[in-house]
């Protein structure tokens, strides 16, 4: 049996799951503390982990804020805070059931303290790594500890100055997305725009909004808010002749899958992850890259420009990703 930790922050981590798990020929338990995502195999066991990061009330009445607890130990570590009892009892959480379950390996996508318990466990490791300078001692021990690493984009795309001592364990999957496979079953259609999350300030959207509009675009926004979300996205990103995204690996990899022509929008992230994302797909040609601070005037001349694009998503490796990650875990399995 696979343990399979999923980082609650946003959807990318969930979202890669659910792309891989059903290529796996073992059982699989997952812990998060994100709740159970809906079309999960029933088969897969979902360990729910308490909240490490909330401020709580001790016994004696005083509020313990986790940011105030030395979280990083002085450096060597990401999180982990002193005396707080949610995030003792997650990490306990995983430790029993790991030892319950009998589990073979754990994957763990992301955190440097689950790597170390995983390992300092006994279990065969694999750490899921992500872009950016990932230089730190907290990324450091997590690398040396891992019996296997996981880039979940192509190989060459990104610099990995962190993983060039790891080659020998590194496995680069391609990017990774849950639609890989699925057919395009809509055909481009001319002048539509779709825009993926909140990668915009809402008054620079509306202004963008009114201009395309206006030039004869027809504007689809999802996910910008919890009443724009869509259980499935595929018809859309496969019909729209341009989307304008943030350069997240999941994201990336569902641009990648329906062959769009994209418009890429770097978030701030830690270790400017979407940064060095963005700057690997305008260099291979695959996506127009602006700065968050672009007007509407401007990404709208952007976006007129991106319709005629023609990308070769095939360099992003998204075909049989989720496959490949499949077959790198199960591989360090006894």
């Amino acid at each position: 049996m696979i343990g399979w930790y999923v980082h609650h922050h946003g959807f990318g981590h969930v979202a890669r799951f659910l792309a891989v798990q059903p290529h796996l020929r073992v059982p699989v338990v997952a812990f998060s503390s994100s709740a159970r995502p809906s079309g999960l195999d029933p088969a897969v066991e979902w360990v729910k982990l308490p909240a490490d990061a909330d401020a709580v009330e001790t016994a004696d009445g005083t509020v313990l804020d986790p940011r105030s607890a030395d979280p990083t130990a002085r450096g060597a570590l990401h999180w982990a805070p002193h005396d707080h009892p949610g995030h003792r009892e997650r990490l306990a959480t995983i430790a029993r059931v790991a030892a319950e379950r009998h589990l073979g390996a754990f994957v763990v996508d992301v955190s440097a303290e689950v790597v170390a318990l995983a390992r300092l466990l006994g279990l065969r490791t694999v750490a899921v790594t992500q872009p950016g300078a990932r230089t730190d001692a907290p990324h450091a021990l997590a690398y040396r500890l891992a019996d296997r690493i996981v880039a979940p984009w192509p190989h060459g795309a990104v610099p990995t100055p962190g993983l060039t001592a790891h080659a020998d364990r590194l496995v680069w999957t391609g990017g990774i997305s849950r639609f890989d496979a699925r057919t395009h079953d809509n055909a481009r259609e001319p002048r539509a725009v779709l825009f993926l999350g909140r990668v915009l300030d809402p008054a620079v959207h509306a202004e963008l909004t009114t201009r395309l509009s206006a030039g004869g675009w027809d504007v689809r926004s999802i996910g910008h808010d919890d009443h724009s979300r869509v259980d499935d996205p595929w018809p859309l990103l496969c019909r729209s002749t341009v989307i304008v995204s943030a350069a997240g690996q999941n994201s990336v990899a569902d641009l990648a899958a329906s062959g769009a022509r994209a418009v890429v929008i770097a978030q701030d992230r830690p270790f400017d992850e979407q940064r060095a994302t963005a700057d690997a797909l305008e260099r291979w040609g695959l996506a127009r890259t602006v700065d968050d601070t672009i007007s509407a005037s401007d990404l709208a001349a952007v976006i007129e420009q991106a319709g005629g694009d023609t990308p070769d998503w095939t360099r992003w490796q998204a075909s049989g990703a989720a496959k490949r990650m499949a077959a790198a875990v199960e591989g360090i399995l006894p």
